[in-house]
């Protein structure tokens, strides 16, 4: 499936009520649906019985397996706003099978298209399920029911007629949710008006929003930025977080999911604050509140808008500084912008810094209830889905024998 075809077959709805401006946005990164695999078919009971062979014996055919729920990569998507609207995510029940020994047929499968980071979750245990992070890769989230054996399979010398057969294994279902978690090289941390969206502006080819108001971004943003030699890495921009985040304060700590995979930190503070190392240590208690494994990623410091200092002001600010490695940068100016990509892509190829296994720990840990819970109320997400299953394939097993007895009607007919 290409962009354009993404976009075509989305409906266009405006929501009402609570999170309102999340659902006029066109990036959703959090989504909550029901998922359901196929029922196996059963497998037949059917005897053989034709002219001048009046026992052929049991020649039931196998039920078809039910069709399996998969999700698969999509680098072409970068949202789950083709999830919103389709909540209810059915895959194709297994066929019965029938006389001759035919199986039945397989159901299709289901699969859902998933930008690259999304992570899956159990909604009612809130167990980390699955993690598709390739275009193109492909997980059995729900496998679909085998598909039960018929009566032939029942045959033995002692037993020369079996008249029964297996039913097919029951369906699974699930209420999941999907969440995406942008996958970056930089992840820039901050206060609002802390020049994050500047920066990422400047040093690639992004166009986030910019104003001289805080809270200017509302949702994340990327960007590829070059570097010497053709290299490149890729920088990810979230909203800015407040004193109080994890209390709910502003607009919370929602976004901070984007940086559980960014493999280094970008701290940026203005030069104007009064407390450059008091703000820091804000921001390192609100990342701790949120997941305290964030801590281990390697991190840096820029000063930004230092145009507005000078070499003494510089050199008393620098003693008062966290012990981790910083940057003076002015994005008006271009200072230290050089320096500043200079030391990122040497923090991010240092051996210390690779991404291991613990990476994959902080985006693949289980969620907490009470805080999921909290993150579906903020996301519109905590009602409950209402559905009743009705079984359209279900059929008596008498079935079976309708055609035997149509031909013993045809055989008196003929006498």
């Amino acid at each position: 499936m290409c962009l354009n075809e993404s976009f075509h077959d989305t409906p266009l709805l405006r929501l009402s009520g609570k999170n309102t401006n999340m659902a006029e946005s066109n990036f959703v990164d959090y989504v909550k649906i029901y998922c359901r695999s196929g029922k196996g078919g059963r497998g037949s009971t059917h005897m053989r019985r034709v002219k001048y062979n009046p026992t052929g014996g049991p020649d039931g055919g196998d039920g078809g397996r039910g069709g399996h729920i998969i999700l698969r990569g999509n680098r072409n998507y970068w949202t789950l706003l083709h999830l919103r609207y389709q909540r209810h995510v059915f895959a194709e029940n297994g066929g019965n099978g029938s006389r001759n020994r035919s199986s039945g047929k397989d159901g299709a499968d289901k699969i859902i298209e998933v930008p690259c980071g999304t992570v899956v979750y159990n909604a009612e245990t809130g167990e980390y399920l699955c993690d598709v992070t390739e275009d193109g890769q492909e997980i059995i989230l729900l496998k679909g029911g085998r598909g039960g054996l018929g009566n032939w399979n029942f045959k033995t010398a002692t037993r020369q007629a079996p008249r029964f057969a297996q039913p097919g294994e029951p369906m699974i279902e699930m209420t999941i949710i999907l969440e995406l978690k942008l996958l970056a090289d930089v992840g820039l941390v901050g206060f609002p008006n802390a020049g994050k969206s500047t920066l990422l502006s400047k040093i690639s080819a992004a166009k986030p929003k910019i104003a001289d108001y805080p809270f200017t971004t509302l949702e994340p943003n990327l960007g590829i930025v070059s570097y010497k030699n053709d290299k490149s890495f890729v920088m990810a921009d979230i909203p800015g977080i407040i004193e109080g985040a994890s209390e709910g304060k502003g607009l919370g700590l929602r976004f901070l999911r984007h940086i559980e995979r960014n493999s280094l930190l970008l701290f940026m503070i203005p030069a104007d604050s009064n407390d450059i190392r008091k703000e820091y240590d804000i921001l390192l208690g609100e990342l701790t509140n949120f997941n305290p494994e964030l801590l281990d990623k390697q991190k840096v410091l820029a000063v930004t808008k230092s145009d507005m200092l000078d070499e003494e002001l510089i050199k008393e600010i620098i003693p008062t500084l966290p012990d981790i490695p910083y940057v003076f940068i002015s994005s008006f100016t271009g200072q230290g912008i050089e320096e500043l990509k200079d030391v990122l892509w040497k923090e991010l190829n240092d051996e210390s810094n690779r991404l291991t296994d613990k990476t994959d720990s902080i985006a693949h840990r289980s969620k907490d209830m009470t805080r999921m819970k909290q993150e579906m109320a903020e996301e519109g997400e905590d009602e409950d889905f209402e559905f009743e299953y009705i079984d359209e394939d279900e059929e008596d097993f008498a079935d079976d024998w309708a055609d035997e007895d149509d031909y013993e009607d045809d055989e008196d007919d003929r006498k």
